[in-house]
């Protein structure tokens, strides 16, 4: 009999990798108005897959065997309901799926590996359906198609669980009401639809590296994650976007330096104090080709700035050879295509680095009245920050309990009490 918690973490593993790609072939089988029916049966795949293998051990293939149960579950669903009206039959495909003589191979064509490939990346684009809202679009990708619980769907909207429920039930019946097909899109809504794709990819890398609601503050799994979900718009030839390339450049650069981030106690470790020894030279590399691939064409996406500021992070021999000047010209560039208060507030960090306190204090009222950020620990650790530079220690740690509050990640509750103990020694 295997470890409890060794089955536990493979099969969460192999929700965050695979539940995705099921819940696609499964929609495209059940049809767009019955996702739940969708979700059910990846669920229920899963939670037998920690029953069977708690008591049978691990089998060679866990993905196969999972995708075989998922199989065999809507064979299942397919028998008990193909005389009902739960599944439109009517497309020709879908009518082989009612005969006992046709119903294995069909499905097993359904399960094949580059049409689930397919299958999976036209539900992601499906989400990205333009009649519906673009924050609809990135939860329903983040909560059905990539595993995220609804808790970490609203933290990285920084709003609360009863809001992303609602967006989530409205998107659904979206899809219900017009009977939405994942197919990938021709190229021109490609184009328009990729943006929310990438959102959803970098949320997912984001939260990874930089977890809200897990034990780990960072999840290698998430990480790895969204680089193969963007890996796999690569491999086609109608996602091989610059701006692809250029998030691909990004993730790879952040992912290089995850292993110094985090001390031998698992504390929290900021740039300035990590071992660059310790950084994965191989990913910067990736990084940088990739960072190349993307200057085809003519866009400036966010992404290509995102990703020239992390090179500079890892091009940089040591934390003073960081060109402060060159990062900030970027988060100026940023704010020029788009004002995001979460990179107003990270240029403020690097106009602490060139100016000094005074002056990021100065630019920093320009955001004081912002309710949104208010709710956001970075607002208040930033803050903290800036009055810890200016000596104003009470003030500090005021705000950096604010952040204390506002943060659950227990890493970041411990590294910000360790400024606040520091300063009241």
């Amino acid at each position: 009999m295997e470890n409890d918690d060794h089955i536990k973490n493979t099969v969460n593993h192999l929700f965050r990798q695979e539940s995705g790609k099921m819940v696609s072939v499964l929609i495209k089988i059940f049809g767009t108005e019955n996702i739940e029916l969708a979700e059910d049966v990846v669920q229920d795949a899963l939670v037998k897959a920690l029953e069977t293998w708690k008591y049978r051990g691990m089998p060679d293939n866990p993905r196969a065997w999972l995708y075989r149960t998922a199989k065999n579950k809507a064979i299942d669903v397919i028998r008990r309901n193909k005389h009902s009206q739960l599944i439109d039959f009517s497309d020709p495909e879908k009518q082989l799926l009612t005969s006992s003589y046709t119903l294995g191979v069909t499905m097993d064509n359904y399960w094949q590996e580059d049409s689930v490939k397919d299958d999976f990346l036209g539900m992601m684009f499906a989400c990205c359906h333009p009649k519906i809202s673009q924050e609809n679009q990135i939860t329903f990708i983040l909560k059905s198609l990539c595993g995220f619980s609804t808790k970490e769907v609203a933290k990285s909207f920084l709003t609360n669980e009863e809001t992303i429920s609602k967006r989530l039930y409205r998107t659904k019946e979206y899809f219900r009401k017009h009977k939405i097909r994942p197919v990938i899109p021709n190229s021109v809504e490609i184009i328009t639809r990729s943006n929310t794709v990438l959102s959803a990819i970098y949320l997912m890398f984001n939260e990874g590296y930089n977890s809200t609601h897990d034990d780990q503050l960072i999840r290698k799994d998430l990480i790895s994650q969204a680089m193969l979900l963007c890996h796999s718009l690569l491999s086609e030839d109608r996602t091989r976007l610059p701006k692809v390339f250029a998030l691909m450049a990004l993730m790879c650069f952040h992912a290089a330096r995850v292993d110094s981030r985090l001390g031998p106690k698992g504390e929290l470790i900021l740039l300035h104090k990590q071992d660059r020894t310790q950084w994965d030279v191989d990913l910067i590399n990736s990084g940088e080709q990739y960072l190349n691939r993307a200057s085809f064409g003519n866009e400036l996406s966010t992404y290509h700035i995102e990703a020239a500021i992390a090179y500079q992070h890892c091009d940089a021999k040591t934390y003073d050879d960081t060109n402060w000047a060159e990062i900030l010209k970027y988060y100026n560039m940023m704010l020029d295509i788009s004002y995001d208060p979460i990179v107003f507030l990270n240029k403020c960090l690097v106009i602490l680095q060139l100016e000094g306190p005074k002056e990021a204090l100065r630019i920093f009222d320009k955001i004081r009245e912002d309710k949104v950020l208010q709710k956001y620990y970075l607002y208040h650790a930033i803050l903290g920050q800036i009055y810890q530079k200016l000596e104003r220690y009470k003030e500090a740690v005021l705000y950096y309990k604010d952040a204390i509050a506002l943060t659950q990640s227990k890493h970041e509750k411990q590294f910000l009490k360790d400024k606040i103990d520091k300063m009241l020694l």
